[in-house]
Protein backbone atom coordinates (compact mmCIF):
# COMPACT_ATOMS: atom_id res chain seq x y z
CA UNK A 1 0.00 0.00 0.00
CA UNK A 2 0.89 3.43 -0.43
CA UNK A 3 -0.59 6.34 1.20
CA UNK A 4 -3.42 3.85 2.27
CA UNK A 5 -3.98 3.14 -1.33
CA UNK A 6 -4.36 -0.89 -2.73
CA UNK A 7 -1.74 -0.88 -5.63
CA UNK A 8 -1.83 -3.93 -7.86
CA UNK A 9 0.11 -4.25 -10.62
CA UNK A 10 -1.07 -6.20 -14.10
CA UNK A 11 0.95 -7.73 -16.59
CA UNK A 12 -0.50 -8.64 -19.62
CA UNK A 13 1.36 -11.68 -21.06
CA UNK A 14 1.91 -13.58 -24.53
CA UNK A 15 4.81 -15.80 -24.23
CA UNK A 16 6.22 -14.57 -21.59
CA UNK A 17 7.56 -17.06 -20.35
CA UNK A 18 11.67 -16.43 -20.13
CA UNK A 19 11.69 -13.13 -18.89
CA UNK A 20 8.62 -12.87 -16.49
CA UNK A 21 10.60 -14.06 -13.28
CA UNK A 22 12.84 -11.40 -14.21
CA UNK A 23 9.94 -8.85 -13.87
CA UNK A 24 8.65 -10.25 -11.26
CA UNK A 25 12.14 -9.74 -8.89
CA UNK A 26 11.92 -6.19 -9.78
CA UNK A 27 8.79 -5.05 -8.65
CA UNK A 28 8.33 -3.19 -5.33
CA UNK A 29 6.99 -4.58 -2.06
CA UNK A 30 4.55 -1.73 -2.03
CA UNK A 31 2.90 -3.36 -4.42
CA UNK A 32 -0.23 -5.38 -3.12
CA UNK A 33 -1.04 -8.02 -5.14
CA UNK A 34 -0.42 -8.95 -9.13
CA UNK A 35 -2.02 -10.31 -11.79
CA UNK A 36 -0.97 -11.95 -15.02
CA UNK A 37 -3.36 -12.42 -17.58
CA UNK A 38 -2.64 -15.02 -20.26
CA UNK A 39 -3.45 -14.35 -23.94
CA UNK A 40 -3.35 -17.94 -24.86
CA UNK A 41 0.44 -18.45 -24.59
CA UNK A 42 2.24 -21.33 -26.25
CA UNK A 43 4.79 -21.77 -23.91
CA UNK A 44 4.69 -22.28 -19.58
CA UNK A 45 4.00 -18.61 -18.92
CA UNK A 46 0.46 -19.18 -16.95
CA UNK A 47 2.30 -22.08 -15.04
CA UNK A 48 5.58 -20.14 -14.30
CA UNK A 49 3.24 -17.08 -13.05
CA UNK A 50 1.62 -19.55 -10.85
CA UNK A 51 4.40 -20.76 -9.15
CA UNK A 52 5.84 -16.84 -8.29
CA UNK A 53 2.84 -16.49 -6.58
CA UNK A 54 0.87 -14.28 -8.95
CA UNK A 55 -3.07 -13.95 -9.66
CA UNK A 56 -3.19 -16.13 -12.89
CA UNK A 57 -5.99 -15.24 -15.49
CA UNK A 58 -5.93 -17.37 -18.84
CA UNK A 59 -7.28 -16.66 -21.68
CA UNK A 60 -9.12 -19.72 -23.65
CA UNK A 61 -8.54 -17.88 -27.07
CA UNK A 62 -5.89 -15.11 -27.92
CA UNK A 63 -7.93 -12.11 -27.86
CA UNK A 64 -4.99 -9.34 -28.53
CA UNK A 65 -3.12 -6.77 -26.28
CA UNK A 66 -5.92 -5.10 -25.34
CA UNK A 67 -8.55 -7.65 -24.59
CA UNK A 68 -5.66 -8.51 -22.38
CA UNK A 69 -5.92 -5.18 -21.03
CA UNK A 70 -9.54 -5.49 -20.53
CA UNK A 71 -9.54 -8.65 -18.48
CA UNK A 72 -6.65 -7.37 -16.66
CA UNK A 73 -8.08 -4.29 -15.69
CA UNK A 74 -11.73 -5.76 -14.91
CA UNK A 75 -9.45 -8.17 -12.62
CA UNK A 76 -7.58 -5.37 -10.78
CA UNK A 77 -10.90 -3.31 -9.71
CA UNK A 78 -12.43 -6.38 -8.93
CA UNK A 79 -9.44 -7.31 -6.51
CA UNK A 80 -9.99 -3.63 -4.59
CA UNK A 81 -7.58 -1.67 -6.79
CA UNK A 82 -7.56 1.45 -5.77
CA UNK A 83 -4.30 2.14 -8.17
CA UNK A 84 -3.61 0.16 -10.90
CA UNK A 85 -0.15 -0.18 -12.96
CA UNK A 86 0.65 -1.94 -16.04
CA UNK A 87 3.74 -3.48 -16.33
CA UNK A 88 4.63 -5.37 -19.25
CA UNK A 89 6.05 -8.87 -18.69
CA UNK A 90 8.87 -8.91 -21.09
CA UNK A 91 11.47 -6.72 -18.98
CA UNK A 92 11.34 -3.97 -21.57
CA UNK A 93 10.76 -1.57 -18.93
CA UNK A 94 12.23 -0.79 -15.37
CA UNK A 95 9.62 -2.27 -13.17
CA UNK A 96 11.75 -0.21 -10.26
CA UNK A 97 9.42 2.55 -11.53
CA UNK A 98 6.71 0.99 -10.24
CA UNK A 99 6.27 2.74 -6.72
CA UNK A 100 7.21 6.45 -8.54
CA UNK A 101 4.74 5.64 -10.61
CA UNK A 102 1.94 5.23 -7.88
CA UNK A 103 3.08 7.21 -5.28
CA UNK A 104 1.87 10.54 -7.48
CA UNK A 105 -1.23 8.95 -7.91
CA UNK A 106 -1.92 7.66 -4.42
CA UNK A 107 -0.56 11.81 -3.22
CA UNK A 108 -3.62 13.20 -5.43
CA UNK A 109 -1.05 14.73 -7.97
CA UNK A 110 -2.42 12.70 -11.04
CA UNK A 111 -4.91 10.63 -12.43
CA UNK A 112 -3.00 8.39 -14.69
CA UNK A 113 1.22 8.43 -15.05
CA UNK A 114 2.56 7.65 -17.72
CA UNK A 115 6.60 6.41 -17.88
CA UNK A 116 8.30 7.58 -20.90
CA UNK A 117 11.08 6.58 -23.25
CA UNK A 118 11.79 9.76 -24.81
CA UNK A 119 11.82 12.33 -21.75
CA UNK A 120 15.15 10.95 -20.52
CA UNK A 121 16.62 10.76 -24.12
CA UNK A 122 17.92 7.24 -23.90
CA UNK A 123 15.32 5.54 -26.77
CA UNK A 124 17.62 5.18 -29.08
CA UNK A 125 20.73 4.20 -27.12
CA UNK A 126 18.58 1.41 -25.74
CA UNK A 127 17.69 -0.16 -28.37
CA UNK A 128 14.96 1.23 -30.47
CA UNK A 129 15.14 0.62 -33.68
CA UNK A 130 15.42 4.70 -35.48
CA UNK A 131 11.95 3.61 -37.68
CA UNK A 132 9.88 3.46 -34.65
CA UNK A 133 11.44 6.10 -33.18
CA UNK A 134 10.85 8.55 -35.87
CA UNK A 135 7.14 6.77 -35.96
CA UNK A 136 6.90 7.72 -32.36
CA UNK A 137 7.84 11.20 -32.60
CA UNK A 138 5.65 12.10 -35.67
CA UNK A 139 2.64 10.42 -34.41
CA UNK A 140 3.11 12.49 -30.96
CA UNK A 141 3.43 15.62 -32.61
CA UNK A 142 0.31 15.35 -35.02
CA UNK A 143 -1.67 13.84 -31.76
CA UNK A 144 -0.20 17.56 -29.23
CA UNK A 145 -1.37 19.31 -32.07
CA UNK A 146 -4.85 17.71 -32.93
CA UNK A 147 -5.99 16.79 -29.37
CA UNK A 148 -3.89 20.32 -27.30
CA UNK A 149 -1.84 18.27 -25.56
CA UNK A 150 1.93 18.58 -24.38
CA UNK A 151 2.61 14.96 -23.96
CA UNK A 152 6.44 13.35 -24.56
CA UNK A 153 4.59 10.28 -26.25
CA UNK A 154 1.84 8.59 -26.61
CA UNK A 155 2.78 4.82 -27.18
CA UNK A 156 4.28 3.80 -23.69
CA UNK A 157 2.72 0.67 -23.01
CA UNK A 158 4.11 1.18 -18.87
CA UNK A 159 1.13 2.87 -17.22
CA UNK A 160 -0.75 3.76 -13.77
CA UNK A 161 -3.81 4.60 -13.11
CA UNK A 162 -6.47 5.75 -10.11
CA UNK A 163 -9.30 3.49 -10.00
CA UNK A 164 -11.73 6.24 -10.12
CA UNK A 165 -10.05 7.16 -13.84
CA UNK A 166 -10.89 3.38 -14.75
CA UNK A 167 -13.97 3.78 -14.07
CA UNK A 168 -14.70 6.34 -15.87
CA UNK A 169 -13.59 4.76 -19.14
CA UNK A 170 -15.65 3.06 -21.41
CA UNK A 171 -12.75 0.52 -22.02
CA UNK A 172 -14.83 -2.41 -23.21
CA UNK A 173 -15.61 -0.25 -26.52
CA UNK A 174 -11.91 -0.14 -26.81
CA UNK A 175 -9.82 -1.88 -29.71
CA UNK A 176 -8.74 -5.70 -28.97
CA UNK A 177 -5.34 -4.69 -30.65
CA UNK A 178 -2.52 -2.62 -29.69
CA UNK A 179 -4.25 0.62 -30.49
CA UNK A 180 -6.09 0.33 -27.20
CA UNK A 181 -3.60 2.21 -25.77
CA UNK A 182 -3.65 5.31 -27.61
CA UNK A 183 -7.30 5.19 -27.48
CA UNK A 184 -7.51 5.16 -23.80
CA UNK A 185 -4.68 8.07 -23.54
CA UNK A 186 -7.45 10.06 -26.11
CA UNK A 187 -10.18 9.03 -23.73
CA UNK A 188 -8.24 10.65 -21.02
CA UNK A 189 -7.25 13.62 -22.77
CA UNK A 190 -10.98 14.40 -23.84
CA UNK A 191 -11.95 13.89 -20.15
CA UNK A 192 -9.28 16.24 -18.84
CA UNK A 193 -7.75 13.87 -16.59
CA UNK A 194 -4.35 14.47 -14.94
CA UNK A 195 -1.59 13.27 -17.24
CA UNK A 196 1.77 12.91 -15.73
CA UNK A 197 4.86 11.72 -17.02
CA UNK A 198 8.45 10.45 -15.77
CA UNK A 199 11.54 9.53 -17.31
CA UNK A 200 11.91 5.78 -18.47
CA UNK A 201 14.44 3.80 -19.54
CA UNK A 202 14.36 1.08 -22.14
CA UNK A 203 15.51 -1.98 -23.18
CA UNK A 204 15.09 -3.87 -26.28
CA UNK A 205 16.51 -7.30 -26.84
CA UNK A 206 15.55 -10.64 -28.65
CA UNK A 207 12.79 -11.93 -25.81
CA UNK A 208 11.48 -8.30 -26.05
CA UNK A 209 8.04 -8.55 -27.89
CA UNK A 210 8.03 -5.91 -30.56
CA UNK A 211 5.23 -5.70 -33.11
CA UNK A 212 6.55 -6.33 -36.90
CA UNK A 213 6.18 -3.63 -39.52
CA UNK A 214 2.74 -4.81 -41.06
CA UNK A 215 0.96 -4.16 -37.38
CA UNK A 216 3.30 -1.28 -37.27
CA UNK A 217 1.96 0.60 -39.76
CA UNK A 218 -1.77 -0.72 -39.01
CA UNK A 219 -1.15 0.53 -35.65
CA UNK A 220 -0.23 4.02 -36.92
CA UNK A 221 -3.17 4.27 -39.41
CA UNK A 222 -5.18 3.23 -35.95
CA UNK A 223 -3.47 6.27 -33.91
CA UNK A 224 -4.93 8.46 -36.66
CA UNK A 225 -7.92 7.99 -36.59
CA UNK A 226 -8.34 7.56 -32.94
CA UNK A 227 -6.84 11.27 -33.32
CA UNK A 228 -9.51 12.49 -36.03
CA UNK A 229 -12.41 10.45 -33.71
CA UNK A 230 -11.18 12.46 -30.54
CA UNK A 231 -11.62 15.90 -32.62
CA UNK A 232 -14.84 14.96 -33.85
CA UNK A 233 -16.31 14.32 -30.40
CA UNK A 234 -15.30 16.96 -29.27
CA UNK A 235 -16.92 19.07 -32.03
CA UNK A 236 -19.66 17.72 -31.89
CA UNK A 237 -19.63 15.79 -35.67
CA UNK A 238 -19.64 12.28 -35.05
CA UNK A 239 -18.87 10.07 -31.53
CA UNK A 240 -17.75 6.47 -31.84
CA UNK A 241 -18.49 4.21 -28.97
CA UNK A 242 -15.21 4.76 -27.09
CA UNK A 243 -16.35 8.23 -26.42
CA UNK A 244 -19.62 7.17 -24.93
CA UNK A 245 -18.65 7.42 -21.03
CA UNK A 246 -20.39 5.89 -17.93
CA UNK A 247 -20.76 8.43 -15.40
CA UNK A 248 -18.27 10.76 -14.43
CA UNK A 249 -15.43 9.00 -11.72
CA UNK A 250 -13.23 11.34 -11.63
CA UNK A 251 -13.49 13.93 -8.84
CA UNK A 252 -13.07 17.97 -9.57
CA UNK A 253 -9.78 19.10 -8.82
CA UNK A 254 -9.17 22.93 -8.38
CA UNK A 255 -6.20 22.99 -6.49
CA UNK A 256 -3.23 23.44 -8.62
CA UNK A 257 -0.01 20.89 -8.58
CA UNK A 258 1.98 23.37 -6.65
CA UNK A 259 -0.33 23.40 -4.30
CA UNK A 260 -0.61 19.38 -3.69
CA UNK A 261 2.91 19.16 -3.79
CA UNK A 262 3.38 21.79 -0.74
CA UNK A 263 0.45 19.91 0.92
CA UNK A 264 2.20 16.20 0.45
CA UNK A 265 5.64 17.96 1.75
Amino acid sequence: MINQKKVIVVLPAYNAEKTLKRTIQEIPASVDDCILVDDHSTDATAALAARLGLQVHRHEKNRGYGGNQKTCYRAALAAGADIVVMVHPDYQYSPLLVEPMATMIANGLYDIVLASRILGGGALSGGMPRHKYVSNRVLTLVQNLALGAKLSEYHTGYRAYSRELLLSLPLEANSEDFVFDNQLLAQCIYLGARIGEVSCPTRYFPEASSINLRRSIVYGLGVLRTTMDCVAARSGLYRRPFFDFPPLQLKQHSKSIAQMLEEVQ
